[in-house]
């Protein structure tokens, strides 16, 4: 069964950090790019971070660039989401997401992700 799985959240005071873990089941991650996303109620999906399946290439989001660091252990089938210096604006559900990387290279736009997770829920208040 292919399954992502989110672990990580919860809540923290603004200023403060968060690691999200994405582990996937039933699937290589190896051949695949990871997308790091958020929703809030009320509000689009957006791509806050990818990884391309080798790791060589990264893309960010504008407001988290500085502040989120993706990552990848293809060892262990996981890609990370390290949130830094978090802001209220943060706060939302991070789903991960997996698409066949066939070139190298990966995007922030939903259309080419494969595979979704469940999302886990950050929330940031004082």
């Amino acid at each position: 069964q292919v399954q992502l799985v989110e672990s990580g959240g919860g809540l923290v005071q603004p200023g403060g950090s968060l690691r999200l873990s994405c582990v996937a089941s039933g699937f290589d991650l190896d051949y695949y790019y990871i997308g790091w996303f958020r929703q809030t109620p009320g509000k689009e999906r957006e791509g806050v971070a990818c990884i391309t399946s080798s790791g060589k290439y990264i893309y960010y989001l504008d407001s988290v660039k500085g502040r989120f660091t993706v990552s990848r252990d293809n060892g262990k089938n996981t890609a990370y989401l390290q949130m830094r210096s978090l802001k209220p604006d943060d706060a939302a559900v991070y789903p991960c997401a997996a698409g066949l990387d066939y070139d190298p290279t990966c995007h922030l736009m939903e259309p080419g992700y494969e595979f979704w997770g469940q999302g886990a829920q950050v929330t940031v208040s004082s």
